[in-house]
Parts: structure tokens; sequence; C-alpha cells
């Protein structure tokens, strides 16, 4: 019986999530190809985006950069991970994403390299948030421009569906860098 409690006691160790960490533990990869520390963005409310630019939903790039514009002299920065997963809608390299991004919607905010942000070869961060913040029914990220909130201490803190405005995710903005 004691065997059978210790390996119980093992499995939901291993099972259990890890909370000793936050986003400043990661690495990234920016979309000029130059690896930085998510410690860079120590002390700021994050909106963490993947990203693509043949999507329904990329028109909020423009919500995303007037998010940006607002609130970024509070301590506020928006990082976008284009991702092609879903249906090919991100398929360009880097320098041309960055261009479209730039052109046609003036992003001023930090963008990334393209990533995987499901299945084996998801990056770290994004095992990471989805760990952190499941999604409903299943933790996967389900389309382009899923939103995670960031608070200033690394703690994803909110999830939000494709389909929320960035228009609609000001108030928790506002909330976090009041605190």
């Amino acid at each position: 019986m004691r065997i059978f409690v210790i390996l119980f006691l093992l499995l939901t160790a291993l099972i259990a999530k890890d909370n000793s960490m936050n986003i400043y533990d990661f690495n990234v990869t920016t979309i000029e190809s130059k690896e930085i520390s998510m410690s860079k963005y120590k002390d700021k409310v994050l909106l963490i985006v993947n990203v693509a630019s043949e999507c329904a939903f990329t028109p909020q790039y423009e919500g995303l950069e007037k998010l940006y514009q607002t609130y970024k002299d509070q301590g506020f920065m928006v990082l976008a991970f284009p991702c092609n997963q879903f249906s090919n809608q991100e398929s360009a390299p880097n320098e041309k994403i960055k261009f479209f991004c730039v052109e046609n919607y003036d992003v001023h905010f930090d963008m990334f390299s393209k990533v995987d942000v499901n299945g084996k070869s998801a990056i770290a961060l994004y095992k990471h948030l989805k760990e952190q913040k499941g999604g409903f029914v299943t933790d996967a990220i389900k389309w382009n421009f899923t939103k995670f909130l960031v608070d200033r201490d690394g703690n994803i803190v909110d999830r939000f569906s494709p389909t929320t405005k960035p228009k609609d995710i000001a108030k928790y903005i506002e909330k976090l860098l009041k605190k």
C-alpha cells in the first residue's frame, strides 16, 4: 500500500504545473533573428499574441497598435509571434512579415520570428503560456490572434480568444497598469 501512495505522490508531482517559472525565464528570437531574454520586459504589462498576415483576424493589428500607443508610456507592450500553423496563413519569411505589418498597419510594437505555438515544435514560451492559462476544452491554441495578458511580475493572468477584439482587453490592461 505504501508503494502505491509513493507512486501516486510522484505521479501527481510530475503532472502538477510548474508555477515557479514565469515568462522572464525564457528566451525568444526577434523578427530580426536576434535572441533575447524575456527579462527585457520585466516590470511591464504584456499582451502576447500569435499573429498571421492572411487571416480574417489580421485587421486586429490595428487594434493591437492602438492599445500599444495608448498604454506604452505606462509600461505596456504588445509582443507579436507570427505563426503558420493555422491554414498556412503566415507563409512569408520574417522580413516580409515585418514589412507587411509596418506597411499596412504601421506596427511599432515588438515582433518576433515565426514560431510554432502547438505540438512538439512549439516554443518553450508558448508551452508555458498554455500550461499556465489553458483554453476551453483543450489547452492548445485554436487559431491565430489568441492573446495572453501578463502582469508586471511575469505571471499569465488571462487568456483571450481570437474573436476578442483588442479594444475589449483595454479594461484589463488598465487594471494591471494601476497595480
